[in-house]
């Protein structure tokens, strides 16, 4: 059920009756308005950003530093809302801004925050876990000591709801092009991975957002309880893994 006081009207209509199908996400409008929640979260990113410009240690217990995380396990679950770089914590702002006007409204703020939390902190244990990885494949010891924190795992998630929700809605891409939610999972992956090889640097981000996806997808596929059907995850053909990727990848 919805919360009894949403933060705006809800954007979720319910299927008329004899046209519902078993599983199929609500017919979804755009969102208007930023939300409070979101508009809290924005002030913790922004907070965590001033936070290392005013204490640069408090990096080492905030953030994920693989050869550190023991003893410091908390650092996978308070990684996710520390942003190191001004543009960092300006990009991931606006992305939760945008992305949770059409998200939250349908969710409600208690599962939009448990989302929020579960795909950060799965994220995070990821992160340590691979950057353990590459350490291991590479030898390279800046695996262990690149402190590893930021929004873009749960922002990665956040393209996923959409794709569920509203899959048709055209995001801006530059001043010129456009492109349907439905595919921005796939695109983001494609160019980060591209990235990873022009920029040695931004390989450390690639296991984030790829976890980002596939956590939210796994969650919002299998666990989700729909707030409007009261039925359990997502198994509509248009939510399936597969539909992730273009129909020639299939």
């Amino acid at each position: 059920m919805m919360e009894s006081q949403p933060l705006q009207e809800p954007t979720a209509t319910a299927p008329a009756a004899g046209e519902e199908t078993a599983g199929a996400p609500p017919a979804v409008v755009p969102g208007k308005e930023f939300t409070r929640t979101c508009k809290g979260l924005v002030v913790l990113l922004i907070g965590g950003y001033v936070l290392l410009q005013l204490l640069p240690s408090s990096l080492n217990y905030l953030a994920i530093i693989p050869s550190k995380t023991i003893p410091y396990v908390w650092t996978v679950f308070t990684a996710g809302y520390i942003e190191q770089v001004l543009p960092g914590a300006i990009g991931s702002s606006l992305g939760l801004l945008f992305c949770g006007k059409d998200i939250e409204p349908v969710w409600g703020r208690k599962e939009f925050l448990k989302f929020i939390i579960l795909v950060n902190s799965i994220c995070g244990i990821l992160a340590f876990c691979f950057a353990i990885g590459l350490y291991y494949v590479t030898g390279k010891e800046s695996f262990l000591v690149t402190p590893l924190s930021g929004f873009h795992g749960c922002l990665a998630g956040f393209l996923v709801a959409l794709k569920q929700l509203l899959p048709n809605l055209e995001l801006p891409m530059c001043f010129f092009w456009k492109i349907k939610a439905k595919w921005m999972p796939f695109f983001v992956v494609c160019f980060s991975s591209i990235m990873a090889f022009i920029v040695p640097d931004s390989i450390n981000f690639l296991p984030t957002l790829v976890s980002g996806m596939y956590v939210s997808w796994l969650y919002l596929r299998y666990f989700q309880r729909n707030p409007l059907t009261g039925l359990r995850g997502d198994p509509s053909d248009d939510f399936s893994f597969p539909s992730l990727f273009p129909a020639a990848m299939r």
